[in-house]
């Protein structure tokens, strides 16, 4: 089911589209070719800048969280054996704490909408009926609308090879510093601390560039500035708001 033939959601693909456009227009005379490339750049930077409130939002969430994470132990040490009584009890716990254990989703559900968004603008043909016209523009000589998997298939040029290689190189230098520098506190009696469980989760830091490969360029380079944001916006909130010591 195409979701954008409902015709709300034609509607906001059809203005995005013309905001693109036009902002990509504006910025040809000093981008050139690249300019709808740069006009992705500046709409995450735009949507990222919105969500710095919800971001300070989420380090006080993740704060508390560590905080509670002795008695949420304890709770389930306690109840483990109850899931009713140890989901009353962790919302009661939430509850007292005046928090939510939903805190800081908003950036994840905002940051999915803009992505789906811009792999829909750069994967169809026609947008609301008329030709896409951002399907011309590339960066240094890729396709915005071409994702890797499709390059790779179809051979890969050396301009376009060279451009995804530094996209993905971003993404997973970025993933591999947030993986040292924010490193979970796990319990060493936790089902967490197994070497199995832990490779896991450090493996997860890098699911961003598997991802990259199957989305058109454009929402690729959406993702390289965003995991870059995160990084920088997570390290100067953890200063502000520390987590307590293991």
């Amino acid at each position: 089911m195409d979701i954008f033939a409902i015709p709300p959601l034609t509607l906001l693909l059809d203005a995005a589209y013309s905001a693109l456009l036009a902002l990509s227009t504006l910025l040809e005379p000093v981008a050139g070719s690249a300019a709808a490339a740069l006009a992705v750049v500046l709409v995450t930077l735009v949507v990222r800048g919105l969500l710095i409130p919800v971001g300070v939002s989420q380090a006080k969430a993740e704060q508390l969280r560590a905080r509670l994470a002795p008695r949420l132990r304890t709770l389930q040490q306690r109840h483990g054996n109850d899931r009713e009584r140890l989901q009353r009890e962790t919302m009661a716990l939430y509850r007292d704490e005046q928090a939510s254990p939903l805190a800081g989703c908003l950036p994840l559900a905002v940051q999915a909408a803009v992505v789906g968004i811009l792999y829909t603008l750069f994967l169809r043909t026609e947008i609301a009926g008329h030709p896409n016209a951002l399907l011309t523009h590339d960066l240094f000589g890729a396709p915005l609308g071409e994702s890797l998997f499709a390059a790779a298939g179809a051979g890969l040029d050396a301009p376009t090879a060279l451009v995804w290689a530094a996209v993905l190189a971003v993404i997973v230098v970025v993933a591999d510093i947030t993986r040292r520098v924010f490193r979970p506190q796990v319990p060493a009696d936790g089902p967490l601390a197994t070497p199995a469980m832990l490779g896991v989760v450090n493996g997860l830091h890098y699911l961003t560039a598997a991802f990259a490969v199957f989305v058109p360029l454009a929402a690729a380079l959406y993702l390289v500035v965003t995991v870059t944001w995160t990084l920088v916006q997570r390290w100067a909130l953890r200063r502000r708001y520390p987590l307590p010591a293991a």
